[in-house]
């Protein structure tokens, strides 16, 4: 199936994060069934992601450097899960130092790659592709708007710089926010520093990339898709998602155990609709205070509901990281379920009795929750997630916010009654239904998101070394 039919080659460069590299997987996985040779650059830590991958298309070949590290990190760190949010810049700035080594890759192959999709964080990779002579495309596992705004904040750094609240006059709707609520990579910016300086040059080169993928699809992103290609001044603007919805073996995590059984026999149980998902992605630690918040909210909203709460370490209490309150799971016995640690969220989100996701609106569950048809109550936290959370509740009018913050601590008796209200509300609920057809739309025969598929396929395929 994958046997480099067309004989293409194309480098694939995704950055070491849980949310950038499932997309770009998936991404991958398309190409491969679409006959391309592909080799994935990565580091020695980061090469059991792509063992999903590599088990259905053993075509796929690595390309493994060392990775170089960073004076900000600590040794060992190659991916952003062991160091959290903050460590992207370094990451980058690591990752940058490979220029000369994938330069002296590229010169030794009889048959190199003929053009190299990147993520969005490695917009330095676009230079190395000019100095190759091959296209840079680079990855967006993000919508378009937060992209439309980096673009705007990159390009006008200073005068946005001081602002404290900012509106985007330039685009689509003008969206409007504080200016803690803009893209965290942005608001770490620091003029002068190095390593900042190789960030913001990326960020500023994806711009003048050969072509731009995105996972997201028409219907949700059009006018800020729009915007891009006028950018751009090209029309290689694709939007291809949602990706997790085309599929691929990018996904890790299989429910086979007795804790995961019990998960689905209790929601089997459960009426359609009335179950909340409650869960705030891979990196996200609550707070001791809004971990008390959060499940008093959940006591008092008499709403059905699976709360995901991560195994916490010594040294996270200690550092005022919450746990579930002692005997909260007895309290809400047989009305609401606690999982600690690992959950099948894509499953558990697909389950008819699921009708809402409280999420801090990262990309991927927003995208997860939009393929299962659920009604996404937002509690936005940092990085692209206020933006996020804007373009569906200001915008789309889909979604509900009901806090925001990273250090918010919400009032228990009004975050309970949000929710209540929330989940008994039919039109929201028929907003995500819609949205849910829309996206299944997008990737069908026909579909927007398939025929862009279909035009960046028939755009590589005629690259040829």
């Amino acid at each position: 199936m994958s046997c480099s039919k067309n004989g293409v080659h194309i480098l694939i460069f995704p950055f070491p994060a849980q949310g950038h590299i499932l997309a770009h997987l998936d991404l991958t996985h398309q190409l491969l069934l679409h006959g391309f040779k592909i080799t994935i650059l990565v580091t020695p830590k980061n090469v059991p992601i792509l063992d999903p991958l590599i088990s259905t298309h053993p075509s796929v070949e690595t390309l493994v450097f060392p990775f170089p590290g960073h004076p900000s990190l600590p040794a060992g760190v190659e991916n952003v899960k062991d160091v959290g949010n903050s460590g992207n810049a370094s990451i980058i700035a690591g990752l940058s130092k490979l220029r000369g080594p994938i330069l002296e890759w590229f010169k030794a192959q009889s048959n190199p790659p003929v053009a190299i999709i990147y993520d969005f964080f490695l917009g330095w990779t676009f230079d190395l592709a000019q100095e190759v002579g091959v296209p840079g495309i680079v990855f967006y596992g993000v919508g378009a708007l937060l992209v439309s705004i980096l673009v705007e904040v990159w390009k006008n750094l200073w005068a946005y710089k001081g602002l404290g609240f900012v509106e985007f006059n330039g685009l689509p709707k003008s969206p409007r926010f504080v200016r803690e609520h803009l893209p965290s990579v942005f608001l770490k910016f620091k003029e002068d520093d190095p390593t900042w300086e190789i960030v913001r040059n990326g960020f500023i080169a994806n711009g003048r990339s050969f072509g731009s993928i995105f996972n997201t699809f028409e219907a949700l992103d059009s006018e800020y898709l729009g915007f891009l290609k006028k950018e751009m001044s090209h029309e290689r603007v694709y939007s291809i998602g949602p990706i997790n919805l085309v599929g691929g073996p990018g996904r890790t995590g299989k429910y086979d155990d007795g804790a995961n059984e019990k998960i689905f026999s209790w929601l089997n149980e459960c009426p359609n609709e009335s179950v909340l998902y409650v869960a705030f992605g891979s990196q996200k630690l609550l707070t001791k205070a809004q971990m008390e918040a959060l499940t008093i909210g959940l006591e008092k909203s008499g709403v059905r509901f699976i709360l995901v709460a991560k195994q916490l370490t010594a040294q996270q209490e200690e550092q005022g990281f919450g746990s579930v309150p002692k005997g909260f799971e007895k309290r809400v016995s047989g009305r609401g379920l606690v999982i600690k640690g690992w959950a099948p969220q894509v499953e558990i989100l697909g389950h008819r009795a699921v009708g809402g996701f409280l999420s801090h609106c990262g990309w991927n569950s927003v995208l997860e929750a939009i393929v299962a048809g659920v009604l996404i109550l937002g509690w936005p936290m940092e990085a692209d997630q206020f933006i996020n959370t804007w373009l569906l509740v200001d915008n789309m009018k889909s979604s509900v916010r009901v806090c925001e913050g990273s250090n918010f601590v919400p009032d228990p008796i009004e975050l309970g009654r949000k929710i209540n209200e929330a989940m008994s509300n039919d039109l929201f609920k028929k907003r995500a239904k819609k949205m849910r057809d829309e996206a299944l739309e997008a990737v069908k025969i026909g579909g927007s998101s398939k025929r862009d598929l279909d035009s960046l396929v028939r755009e590589l395929a005629q690259l040829r070394s």
